[in-house]
């Protein structure tokens, strides 16, 4: 359990946590394939989806100045073109637009309840975001208007250390100039949040939310489990809220 009265930062995933309700970006994808009905199964929506991240892994194809919208078209059309290279028929641009609209209202919905409880915690707490992102991280807060809530942005393209290394959770403790157990981290990904973060001596808390596989990891390591980012408002606020009773 959390010591709500121990905690003097945050530090805040953004992929995952902040923009999907804690849902893996693969399964947010495929569920707006089907609900727009692309005609592919899921086994090949995921191959695509894993071919369309090394892409852009490697290559920088994301510049700084996209927006989340560009990011997702660059995304969509990765992958639709390699579906269309293994699926006879398919037709990248009967489905990118439909796709991109769905997946960007929605984004655009679930970052507004998130951006209301991040300046409710933003009172009373720094906070900073640590995120594994293609170097475009500043220009998508700002697309959904979460300027001003972080103290600083350490990401992974631009600091040269990516998630599960611990180091770069270790830069945003620093950033804040605490120590690790004054410092709670809140992400998605057991795995390269919660892991690599207990690893760096903070206290956790894993946002979760449906993930890439059906194996779910037991969660022991993490401080708390929550669903609902309305959750962490209240396990931090219900005890500054007494103090001033």
């Amino acid at each position: 359990m959390i010591k709500a009265e121990t905690i003097k930062g945050l530090i805040f995933d953004y992929g995952g946590t902040l923009d999907t309700g804690g849902c893996h970006w693969g399964k947010v994808i495929w569920h707006s394939y089907e609900r727009q009905g692309v005609p592919v199964s899921e086994a090949v929506f995921r191959d695509a989806y894993v071919y369309a991240e090394r892409q852009l892994g490697k290559n920088p194809i994301i510049q700084p100045d996209y927006t989340f919208k560009k990011t997702l078209s660059v995304k969509l059309r990765i992958q639709m073109e390699h579906i269309s290279e293994h699926t006879s028929g398919f037709v990248p641009g009967e489905w990118h637009g439909k796709v991109l609209d769905d997946i960007y209202a929605a984004t655009r919905k679930q970052t507004a309840v998130s951006r209301h409880i991040l300046r409710q915690l933003h009172d009373r707490y720094p906070m900073v975001l640590v995120s594994n992102f293609y170097g475009n991280v500043s220009t998508v807060l700002h697309e959904f208007e979460f300027d001003g809530l972080f103290s600083e942005i350490v990401e992974s393209a631009v600091v040269g250390v990516r998630k599960p290394d611990p180091r770069i959770f270790t830069l945003g403790v620093e950033s804040l100039g605490l120590n690790p157990d004054e410092t709670l981290v809140i992400g998605d990904s057991y795995d390269k949040d919660i892991l690599p973060a207990t690893k760096a001596g903070c206290r956790t808390v894993w946002y979760k939310g449906e993930g890439w596989t059906d194996e779910e990891p037991d969660g022991d390591c993490a401080d708390s489990i929550i669903t609902d980012l309305k959750d962490l408002l209240y396990t931090l606020l219900k005890y500054n809220c007494n103090e001033t009773d």
